[in-house]
């Protein structure tokens, strides 16, 4: 059986995987951008400089850029009293220091855990959600994001999310790229070699992201699930907040696919829990009736 220790070690070792693999990725793709536009300088240096300084910039300032997308604000123990106490009362038998706690102002019911290590964590939380939840289920959804800061998921998840949009915005300036500096028949050449590689990576990067999200494994969110319970001692909270998600179809609409990932549900809605194995396999959540179902068992 595998222990706790080896599932952080783990963790922290596929962060290193994605941003090497991201560094490489990015350093072919610079190249290429480089050559087209008729650069004279050594094109590879300047990939390895810019695909370093990206990776860096997405590992430690994830969590900020996460919350600027998500449109969030701090929170504060006078207007969200159960809130703040909650997570006080989860981050000591968590075994964690007191993460900052955010909201996003909106009626859907979500919530999610950023930041890179869990001294510089972040929970987030909708109004829909504080609004409508009992304090046991807060309880209960508290900790499954706090055993994610814990188990060092949001490390991961948060570099992905910056490296799939930065994956997107390349695929987008391929294919928007002008040749310049270059003979006609280089640049006839060139452009068409251009227009297939921006082509085939624009139609790939939604599948690369995906792929990507979901080497994180849908497993995680069970150990949370698990672990969150385990903290509170109490799994039938976070299983009645999870129905009570599951129950809510308004979308978030500060959500996009590269975020989606992040929340304790799917906060797109755009699809539904039991619509065939193939759809399922491409989800980055299990399904909430298997995940109830589990914390009931």
């Amino acid at each position: 059986m595998t222990s706790y220790y080896q599932l952080v070690d783990a963790n922290k070792a596929r962060s290193g995987m994605v941003i090497a693999i991201f560094i490489v990725f990015i350093t072919a793709a610079t190249y290429l951008l480089s050559y087209a536009l008729g650069f004279d300088l050594s094109a590879v240096g300047i990939a390895l400089v810019l695909s370093g300084t990206l990776s860096f910039v997405s590992y430690y300032f994830s969590d900020k850029i996460i919350l600027s997308i998500s449109g969030a604000v701090p929170a504060n123990k006078r207007d969200h009293f159960d809130f703040y106490t909650v997570a006080e009362n989860i981050a000591r038998p968590a075994g964690i220091p007191m993460p900052k706690l955010y909201v996003q102002n909106d009626s859907a019911m979500n919530a999610f855990a950023t930041g890179r290590d869990p001294k510089h964590a972040v929970v987030c939380a909708t109004t829909g959600l504080l609004a409508k939840l009992t304090r046991t289920e807060l309880e209960g959804v508290v900790a499954h994001e706090m055993s994610h800061i814990r188990n060092y998921d949001t490390r991961l998840m948060s570099i992905v999310t910056i490296l799939v949009g930065l994956i997107t915005l390349l695929a987008d300036i391929l294919l928007r790229t002008n040749i310049r500096g270059k003979s006609d028949k280089d640049n006839g050449n060139i452009s068409a070699f251009l227009m297939i590689a921006g082509f085939v990576l624009a139609l790939l990067s939604p599948i690369i992201a995906k792929l990507i999200q979901l080497a994180i494994s849908r497993r995680r969110e069970f150990l949370a699930d698990a672990t969150g319970a385990q903290i509170t001692k109490y799994p039938e909270g976070l299983a009645s907040a999870l129905e009570k998600l599951s129950g809510d179809k308004e979308p978030l609409e500060a959500a996009n696919k590269a975020t989606s990932h992040l929340y304790i549900v799917n906060p797109l809605k755009n699809h539904h829990d039991s619509i065939g194995w193939f759809a399922n396999l491409f989800n980055t959540h299990p399904p909430i009736a298997e995940r109830i179902k589990a914390l009931r068992s």
